[in-house]
């Protein structure tokens, strides 16, 4: 009997190295561990996780197989620092009964987009928790979001089953990959916030953005500034543009100060005189 050969998939370590595998308060250490796993069979090493629960990832650090990535993973306390230096944050999603304010995109085209992305630029690929998955705020540092075709009835997947899906699809066809033309640079994720931290201060100062729902106008902020798909260079001059708003705002609070003083400190008008 004639057994086919199939040549096993080779992941480009060179360009699979900008791929960071970003993975939001995983619980269970055997979901992490499959996740270093999955990463080791496909060729990727750059595994974050944020608030992971310590006694789960201290379990799967001990555990065998994979180890090397697990002990070169970094912890974040906040999404934003795992996303940093990343010019491209995909999130994934089961999309469920939830309402989603990112553009969707299936497996094979969102694996296609990333692997176009990573040829030139940082990229960071977002996993959820297993409880919750990644939650609404989590999805706002996302330029746009991916999901695995799976039945209506039963639409989530195991964490470790999520990751390798996603990470086979984007290594299965190498020569396609290799002959991907190069995608847009876009602006790092971390002046995308600054940006967003700006123009929060500034339109709350001018009572665009209301205490009360300051978390929800957060949101949208993130998601507009990232469909805007600026570069780095754009994003400095949008940056500048808020700062010099800042700034005259300022100066216009002081003046305004200014007068208010001068107005206390008037001698009072005195009273007619009587005949």
């Amino acid at each position: 009997m004639v057994i086919d050969r199939v040549a096993p998939v080779e992941a480009d370590q060179c360009r699979y190295q900008e791929l960071r595998i970003v993975l939001v308060e995983p619980r269970n250490p055997l979901n992490i561990g499959a996740v270093a796993r999955a990463m080791s069979n496909f060729g990727f090493t750059r595994l974050r996780l944020v608030r992971p629960y310590s006694v789960a990832f201290e379990e799967a650090r001990s555990a065998v197989g994979a180890s090397h990535i697990l002990q070169q993973a970094e912890v974040f306390e906040q999404l934003r620092d795992a996303i940093a230096d990343c010019t491209l944050v995909v999130g994934t999603t089961s999309v469920a009964q939830r309402e989603l304010k990112q553009p969707l995109r299936r497996l094979e085209l969102g694996a296609r987009l990333i692997r176009q992305h990573v040829l030139s630029s940082p990229a960071a690929l977002l996993f959820g928790s297993e409880r919750y998955g990644l939650t609404t705020d989590d999805l706002s540092y996302c330029h746009w979001l991916m999901r695995i075709p799976t039945r209506r009835e039963h639409g989530s997947m195991n964490l470790g089953q999520a990751v390798a899906v996603c990470l086979y699809e984007l290594v299965r066809n190498p020569r396609a990959a290799r002959a991907e033309p190069k995608a847009r640079s876009l602006a790092p994720a971390e002046q995308l916030d600054r940006l967003v931290d700006l123009m929060t201060e500034v339109l709350a100062n001018v009572g665009f953005i209301k205490p009360r729902i300051e978390a929800s106008s957060l949101q949208k902020l993130r998601r507009l500034v990232r469909r805007m798909h600026l570069n780095a260079e754009d994003a400095q001059v949008w940056l500048g543009i808020f700062r010099q708003i800042r700034w005259k705002l300022s100066v216009l609070e002081a003046a305004r100060a200014n007068l208010d003083g001068d107005d206390e400190g008037a001698s009072p008008v005195p009273p007619a005189k009587t005949p």
